[in-house]
Formats: structure tokens, sequence, C-alpha cells
């Protein structure tokens, strides 16, 4: 039989698909702290640091931890409780209540509640619990009427917005100021190559994540629309 992963691995798993959404906010400071404790390999960090969709940076960030055995995954479960990282992701919260039982107890009682878990599952799918039901939506592409609605409530840290969460460069955020005079035509040409970057991820839920973390995140009433179906 297959020896069973340890349980900070078998826990950062479970966690994997919240964490991207989460982190992803700013994939650039989670990988800067993470390469601050030595989570990752020197061959490992310029691999990651070298992808420039952030989704995928943090994806790629957690396989290697991952890859690298328990120390490295506790290491990051560790490092996701820091007061700089809540901070910064207050989303990050849960982390903090989650519980690593690294007995063989614990680990049974773990795989107990994954089989749990997974018959609720084929019974009824699962549905996220913080969101209302109206708002457990969004995986459709965003669409312009959108995008430029979204563009009228970005103010004048659009720059910041455009290189911190939307990973556009200062190159192009500055042709796009050449390109267009009016303060929203620029807002709504950086959301655009956005869109146009990130192809079939372009969805309204992944731009309502980046724009819901940092200090530039929108007011939530600005951008729930997002979230909507109608």
């Amino acid at each position: 039989m297959a020896e069973q992963p340890a349980a900070e691995i078998q826990l950062l798993r479970s966690q994997k698909a919240t964490l991207i959404e989460i982190l992803s906010g700013d994939a650039d400071f989670v990988l800067q702290h993470a390469d601050a404790r030595s989570l990752l390999s020197l061959h490992g960090y310029q691999q990651v640091k070298a992808c420039r969709i952030p989704s995928e940076k943090v994806t790629d960030l957690l396989d290697h931890i991952i890859q690298r055995g328990p120390e490295a995954a506790k290491g990051l479960l560790e490092l996701l409780k820091e007061k700089d990282l809540q901070e910064t992701f207050p989303r990050l919260d849960f982390i903090k209540h989650l519980q690593v039982n690294t007995s063989s107890s614990g680990t049974k009682a773990m795989k107990e509640k994954e089989k749990t878990r997974a018959t609720k599952r084929k019974q009824a799918p699962e549905l996220p619990e913080p969101l209302p039901s109206k708002q457990i939506n969004g995986s459709h592409l965003v669409n312009e009427k959108q995008l430029m609605t979204v563009a009228r409530a970005i103010g004048k840290c659009w720059r910041e917005i455009g290189r911190s969460a939307l990973d556009v460069s200062s190159v192009k955020l500055e042709q796009i100021e050449e390109d267009h005079s009016l303060h929203v035509e620029r807002v709504f040409a950086m959301l655009r190559y956005w869109q146009t970057c990130q192809r079939k991820k372009a969805t309204a839920a992944h731009l309502h994540s980046l724009l819901s973390q940092g200090e530039w995140a929108l007011p939530s009433e600005s951008i729930d629309f997002l979230l909507r179906t109608d």
C-alpha cells in the first residue's frame, strides 16, 4: 500500500483551491515571504517567480511546497497565520482555526472526515458557506458592460490596482495612459487588457476576488454585482 501523505500536506491540499483564490490577490507578496522562510528551493523560487499570471503563480508555489514535504507544508501554514499575511489577506483568518494532528489517530480521523465529505458531495453538491445563495455565481466570463461598471468604481489608485491586483506591467500602464485621455477610458483599457491576457480565466468571480484584496480593495457594494447572475 502507498504511504499516506503527512497531515500537514493533506491539510494544505484540502485548502488548496481556497488559498489560490485568496492569495492570487498579491501572489508576489506571498512568494517573497515564503522565500524569506526558505520554503522553496532556489530553482523552485525562480520557476514560480517567472510565472506572470497570479493564480498560476500561487498554484505553482503551493505545488512546489507540497512536493518539498511536511516541513515545508508546515512552514507555509505557519506563515499564513502571521500578522503581515493576515492583514494583507483578511480572508485567511480561517487558517488560524485549522488543526493539524500528526498522530495516527488524527490521520485516521481526517481520512474518515474526507470519506464523509465525499459521500455528501455525491448526494448533493457542496456550496461555499460564507456566500449568500445569490452570490454563488460569477463563473461566467466577464463582459465589457461589467468592465465599464468596474472602471467607473476605480479612482486615482488605478495604476496600483493594475500592477498589484491585475499584474499589468508599468510599461503597459504608461502606454494606456498615453493612448487615452479620460480616466474612465484608461481604467477600462487596463481591465480589457487583463481580460485579454486571462482569456478563459477572466471570469467575473476571478475579477471580484482580485479587486477585494489589499489596501486598494474596492468597496463591496461597487463590485458585488460581478457575483450575480442577473
